[in-house]
């Protein structure tokens, strides 16, 4: 296994909000610096995720910061550990991008997800089938072992929906991406009434904006809202040409916040939804 020399996500949203907990604060990098007894180079590279931090530090920092928010600083001392454990996602570092590991990362610790795709369908409710088509489809084209890392990669994705403590999960899908038949009719239909059977789950809510409902918020767009331990902690991910793109920026996740709440008021309820799946899934 190859080990990973770069900060993990979860280690630099760490570091990330250590730094907000300072400008908020109205602290400078030279006073914190001083109040922790070190020098600006030990604030800059906690505040860059090249230093560790252990849950003790943290505390003792947010101490000096006098951070009022004890739920956020519980929440970002359970961040830290002193040695990192190992998770299954790491044994595709070195044969996938970065971005499909920590996509990997921020779904297994997040609290609830969301996501709105207008093209494709979930990727956490895709057959091995589906998600091979689709990756057979990039471009510049991968080689054969490329496309199964990726399928084997995405299916393993998918246990955070199953077990003792299955993530709660609401997915916002137009009727567009029901009608794309990726891999052919047989394999969309498959695609289709395992779509629909997951919308039995307890955990899961699945709502369809239908081409009826016309011009909606968000069109075009296909987003990941992982909710974190707390709402500070809450991050969303964008596809991108260049890949995976994370955004934890207060302002912007209340936006995705408010735009998700948009698209599901132009989306049909779960029972008509699931309704019109398994309608496509007949038609093919």
């Amino acid at each position: 296994m190859t080990s990973r020399n770069t900060p993990t996500h979860r280690k630099r949203r760490l570091a990330v909000e250590m730094r907000r907990m300072r400008e908020q604060a109205g602290i400078s990098i030279q006073q914190a610096a001083s109040l922790l007894g070190s020098d600006r180079t030990m604030i800059s590279n906690i505040e860059a995720a090249r230093t560790g931090l252990s849950e003790e530090r943290v505390r003792q920092i947010a101490c000096h910061y006098k951070c009022p928010d004890a739920v956020l600083v519980d929440a970002l001392a359970a961040m830290a550990a002193p040695r990192r454990p190992s998770y299954w996602w790491d044994e595709y570092s070195g044969k996938l991008p970065e971005g499909h590991l920590e996509v990997s990362e921020v779904e297994h610790f997040a609290t609830r997800i969301r996501t709105a795709q207008t093209v494709h369908l979930p990727g956490l409710f895709q057959t091995e089938d589906h998600a091979r088509a689709i990756f057979e489809f990039t471009v510049p084209k991968l080689r054969r072992l490329e496309v199964e890392l990726r399928v084997e990669h995405r299916l393993r994705r998918q246990r955070i929906l199953n077990g003792q403590n299955p993530t709660p999960y609401v997915g916002i899908i137009h009727e567009a991406a029901l009608r794309l038949e990726f891999g052919g009719r047989d394999v969309a239909r498959a695609q289709l009434e395992h779509l629909a059977n997951a919308a039995d789950r307890d955990n899961v809510t699945l709502l369809v904006i239908p081409f009826s409902a016309g011009a909606f918020h968000g069109a075009g767009q296909s987003i990941l809202y992982a909710e974190g331990s707390v709402r500070q902690l809450d991050t969303v991910q964008l596809d991108t040409a260049l890949g995976a793109h994370f955004v934890d920026a207060p302002s912007p996740l209340a936006n995705y916040r408010s735009l998700l709440d948009l698209m599901e008021q132009s989306a049909l309820p779960p029972g008509e939804s699931q309704q019109l799946i398994r309608s496509v899934a007949r038609d093919l």
